[in-house]
């Protein structure tokens, strides 16, 4: 039996925009398409999407996860297997960190003592995949310019920027109503383009268009981006397309 997009959404518990993404940048197109004009997937397609949700759970990037699963080399069930390693590894990983929670709780109330080194057991930032992922897809210059111009402000200016930038994400989910085209969508987004650029790096237009992609293509950025208003990354990543197609 064949399923309709938003059957499959239903299914698996993801937008129907993602689907479609996926078929936009090739990541998975099914082949049938019914008398309508509908796509329609078979359980070879379900099959793919499954990978491609098991990858995007351990922090592969869609163009990584688009590289491994065209490979000629590719394997399902070796694939299977090395998904499998890795997430119990990451169960290992979120199994200490509440084993830590637990013990914080307990030292707290003062039923047991921890010392500064025990309070972070289990607490890793050495490898932020946001960061990883911008390196692949940006370089790492930068990535580098990012962290340099962060590091070179006070906390009080940090704070300052933290402000600024929950302020953009109020004034877009204010705007999401409106089309991503609309004079009045297109100045807030100058207006974050330049204060992207101002505070953080030099975004070329071409990569900040690619940011806009990252806020729909990856389920991390949609979930975050989201809490300030329901299809608020999608508004946004459509809003920036459209300021880099004019700007160009």
């Amino acid at each position: 039996m064949k399923l309709k997009v938003k059957e499959v959404a239903e299914l698996v518990g993801i937008s129907v925009r993602t689907l479609h993404y996926y078929d936009q940048v090739q990541l998975l197109s099914p082949a049938k398409t019914s008398s309508s004009g509908y796509r329609l997937y078979a359980e070879a397609d379900l099959e793919k999407l499954q990978q491609i949700l098991f990858f995007k759970e351990l922090g592969f990037s869609l163009k990584e996860i688009k590289k491994i699963i065209t490979s000629p080399s590719y394997d399902v069930e070796e694939a299977l297997l090395l998904q499998r390693k890795m997430l119990v590894e990451k169960r290992k990983s979120v199994e200490k960190m509440i084993e830590n929670l637990d013990k914080t709780m307990k030292h707290k109330k003062g039923e047991i003592y921890m010392t500064k080194e025990e309070r972070f057991e289990g607490i890793n930032f050495r490898d932020n995949p946001y960061e990883q992922e911008a390196r692949e897809r940006w370089g790492d210059t930068p990535v580098d310019e990012a962290n340099a111009n962060l590091g070179n402000k006070s906390q009080e200016e940090q704070d300052h920027l933290a402000e600024k930038w929950e302020m953009y994400f109020r004034k877009f989910a204010e705007l999401r109503g409106k089309s991503p085209d609309a004079a009045e969508v297109q100045e807030v987004m100058r207006e974050w383009y330049d204060f992207l650029n101002e505070n953080f790096t030099r975004y070329s237009l071409e990569a900040f268009s690619g940011l806009g992609q990252l806020y729909v293509s990856d389920e991390r950025f949609t979930k975050n981006i989201d809490q300030y208003g329901e299809g608020l990354a999608q508004f946004m990543s459509e809003a920036m397309q459209r300021f880099a197609e004019k700007k160009k």
